[in-house]
């Protein structure tokens, strides 16, 4: 931790409460496809109660689970949800956990009203991140049909994937129905309708920044309808941020340079944290080349407030994540533009986990990464040094990725690992020994588990649902209040 992060963070965030996080006020991702939310995007997502929004749209944000929580970190409370940071915190006081950059983005004055708001008040959120729907061109390997149609295409054809054990096994048996329930045109939508009505009335003035993912944004067609909305109200002083995974189609970006020319402050997130066919099997769908080349095209041609790669880093993923960075040095130079990269470790599945790999591997991996950041310290900003110190350190350090629910063991877990890739190998015309052949120690521990005692058959796709994921950390928050008074029961 350098020293301006250590001072704020004992300045800052610690003279209010050990846990506080202002992302729990100011910041929100919203599923208006199915109506679900979450303050960032580590704790589980919630389900919005629909009636709510149609009397308060600012209930997309505002949910009495999420008011909740607040309650908890303006107490101290290591909110269980949001056991990603305390993994961090509680194995080093001296590594970032993402609650202080999350929290540094906002002026001293707004952390210190929430942290002495009454916690059932409404607030407006400064930072918002909102998908409209599912509709994705990609179908990544960590993925689900929940989030990707093209997953969805997938499970669709060729049925579930079969001898899955481990916690989350439906998330790849599904044909991801919950996600959009009321249908790929989102017609009669109390979510969309309810954004719709709150960004008129006052969200346009209050947000900071408005943030459109997916599936793909791209893709969807409520994106260019807000595309649209900002061509006629060039004044808006929101600043607009699109996640794209930039294996579109050369008219969208086409558009999306020309979008740049008129929104004031545009910021574009893509998504990558390997390199060459690492990523291209880790990411179905990506091109390697056809994304560094619409990553420099997009570069040198918008006129962008920003730029950011967000790194999804998995077991897989460590075989190249030092070429990936040269890249992106390389990528700085050449266009002469700043990068900036987020370092997000993968828990789920928990099989695609790094906590999966061997120890042996893991213990490699995280010595050669250290060997390789400490010799290439002089191309590394901070936050990258940061991001690739903690990512060393959970390497080393890290058996299990989360405790969301009970989880399963290392050797089922694994045993998963090679029954998932040698289907999606199958299903996606793909060869997990061809494309990691250069990391040898992976491929020979990957032909280990052929034979393996994981068997679970699934006849047809079942009705898995992603929001019942973290069902367990809602109701006991909530059936905790009820208990406490703090809320009444239904």
């Amino acid at each position: 931790m350098d020293e301006d992060t250590r001072k704020y963070k004992e300045i800052i965030l610690d003279t209010k409460s050990n846990t506080f996080c202002g992302a729990k006020w100011y910041n929100a991702t919203i599923w208006l496809g199915n109506g679900a939310t979450t303050s960032c995007h580590h704790p589980p997502p919630h389900r919005i109660d629909p009636d709510e929004v149609k009397n308060d749209p600012s209930a997309l944000h505002n949910t009495i689970y999420k008011k909740l929580v607040r309650k908890e970190l303006q107490e101290g409370k290591q909110s269980r949800e949001c056991e990603y940071c305390w993994k961090i915190e509680n194995l080093d006081k001296n590594l970032v956990s993402d609650r202080i950059y999350k929290s540094q983005v906002y002026d001293d004055s707004a952390l210190q009203e929430a942290f002495e708001m009454d916690w059932r008040k409404n607030v407006n959120p400064i930072n918002l991140e909102i998908a409209f729907d599912s509709n994705c061109n990609f179908a990544c390997s960590y993925c689900n049909a929940g989030f990707s149609t093209t997953w969805t295409h997938d499970i669709k054809k060729n049925g579930p994937y079969q001898d899955l054990n481990s916690e989350g096994w439906g998330a790849f048996a599904t044909e991801g129905k919950w996600s959009m329930p009321y249908g790929p045109k989102n017609e009669e939508n109390p979510y969309i309708e309810a954004f719709w009505k709150w960004w008129e009335s006052d969200l346009q003035y209050s947000l900071n920044e408005l943030r459109i993912t997916g599936g793909e944004a791209t893709v969807s067609k409520d994106f260019w309808k807000l595309i649209d909305w900002f061509e006629k109200n060039r004044d808006c002083k929101v600043n607009l941020a699109v996640n794209t995974n930039l294996g579109i189609k050369k008219d969208k970006l086409d558009r999306l340079i020309e979008s740049s020319k008129f929104i004031k402050n545009l910021h574009v997130y893509s998504s990558n944290e390997s390199f060459g066919i690492h990523s291209e099997y880790i990411r179905d769908g990506l091109i390697w080349n056809e994304w560094l080349e619409n990553t420099e095209r997009l570069l040198l041609e918008g006129d962008l407030a920003s730029f950011h790669i967000m790194l999804t880093i998995n077991a897989l993923s460590l075989g190249s994540m030092d070429k990936f960075h040269e890249a992106v040095i390389e990528l700085k130079h050449k266009t002469g533009k700043n990068i900036h990269l987020s370092y997000n470790i993968l828990r789920f599945p928990s099989f695609q986990s790094i906590t999966t790999l061997p120890n042996h591997i893991r213990q490699e991996r995280a010595d050669y990464l250290e060997k390789w950041t400490n010799a290439n310290d002089k191309h590394l900003n901070n936050s990258e040094m940061d991001g690739l110190n903690r990512t060393i350190s959970y390497i080393r350090n890290i058996d299990e990725g989360h405790s969301v629910k009970e989880v399963s063991d290392l050797q089922t877990r694994q045993y998963d690992f090679f029954n998932f890739y040698s289907q999606y190998d199958v299903r996606r015309n793909k060869l997990f020994e061809q494309a990691f052949g250069d990391w040898p120690d992976l491929v020979d521990w990957y032909l280990s588990l052929t034979n393996n005692n994981n068997k679970h058959h699934v006849i047809e796709a079942v009705e898995a649902n992603a929001l019942d994921w973290g069902k367990e950390i809602f109701d006991g928050v909530i059936d905790n209040a009820i208990s406490n008074g703090l809320i009444n029961g239904k």
